[in-house]
C-alpha cells in the first residue's frame, strides 16, 4: 500500500493554511481587511511574530496584500490554484534565535583566537560597511561577509561554514519580504552601532563583551523585524 509523504509544518505555516482556508470558504472576501496582527494572535493563541510570518507567506502565495501601516487585505482576484501554499523556508524568528546562540559564542571565541592581521581585516570591513549605508544591496552583502569573517577569526573552517549556511537561509523569500516590509531606515544605523561594539570587544580580546555584543545585535534585528506597528 502506498502511503502519502507527510510533512512537518511549522506554526506559521499552520496559521497561513488556516487563514487560506477561511479565505477560500468566503469568511474573508476579496478586498476585505483581515483582523489586525494583535487580534489574530489573541484569537489563535499564538505569538504576533508567528502571525506576521504567516501573513508574509500568504502574500508571497498571492492570497493577501500587506500594506504596512494600513492593514492586510485579501487579494482580488484570488489565486487560481487554491491549494498552492507550500513553504520550506525556515522561520525567520527561529533563524535569528539560532544565530543569537551560535554566533555569540563564535564572537567570544574570535576574541581569543583572532590574529592581528585578521583584526585589521575586520576593522577595514566595518569601515567599508559604514561607507555603504545608502547602498542597500551592497550593505547587505558586506553584512554577510562581516558575520562570516567573525566565524573565520576562530580559525576553525567548519564554524565559518556553519555561519555561511545560516546566512543562506537568511536569503529565503520569507525573510527577504519580511525585511522589505519591516526593516525601516533606522535599522542600518542600529546595525552599524552594533557592529562597531562587536569589533571593539573582539579587538580588546574581551570574550564576554564580544558574546554579549553579538547577542544584543541579533536581538535588535529580531525585535525590529517583529515590533508592533504603530
Amino acid at each position: 500500500m502506498d502511503l502519502p509523504l507527510l510533512k512537518t509544518q511549522r506554526l506559521y505555516q499552520h496559521i497561513s493554511q488556516l487563514l487560506m482556508t477561511h479565505i477560500r470558504e468566503g469568511r474573508f472576501v476579496p478586498g476585505q481587511a483581515l483582523p489586525a496582527e494583535r487580534d489574530l494572535a489573541k484569537q489563535l493563541g499564538v505569538s504576533r511574530s508567528s502571525v506576521r510570518e504567516a501573513l508574509i507567506v500568504l502574500e508571497l502565495s498571492g492570497w493577501v496584500e500587506i500594506r504596512v501601516g494600513t492593514g492586510v487585505f485579501v487579494c482580488s482576484p484570488l489565486p487560481e490554484n487554491a491549494t498552492a501554499l507550500d513553504s520550506d523556508d525556515v522561520s525567520a524568528e527561529d533563524l535569528l534565535n539560532a544565530r543569537q546562540v551560535i554566533e555569540s559564542e563564535f564572537a567570544a571565541l574570535a576574541a581569543k583566537t583572532a590574529t592581528n592581521s585578521q583584526l585589521r581585516e575586520l576593522a577595514a570591513l566595518v569601515k567599508r560597511m559604514e561607507n555603504n549605508v545608502t547602498d542597500n544591496k551592497e550593505y547587505h552583502a558586506l553584512d554577510m561577509q562581516f558575520h562570516v569573517l567573525i566565524a573565520k577569526l576562530t580559525n576553525n573552517q567548519l564554524l565559518a561554514e556553519v555561519v555561511q549556511r545560516l546566512w543562506d537561509k537568511h536569503y529565503s523569500p520569507t525573510f527577504l519580504r519580511l525585511e522589505q516590509h519591516y526593516a525601516h531606515d533606522d535599522l542600518v544605523k542600529v546595525w552599524d552601532r552594533d557592529h562597531r561594539i562587536i569589533v571593539n570587544a573582539i579587538t580588546r580580546r574581551d570574550p564576554r563583551g564580544a558574546r554579549a555584543a553579538m547577542r544584543k545585535h541579533l536581538k535588535n534585528v529580531l525585535e525590529r523585524l517583529f515590533r508592533p506597528l504603530k
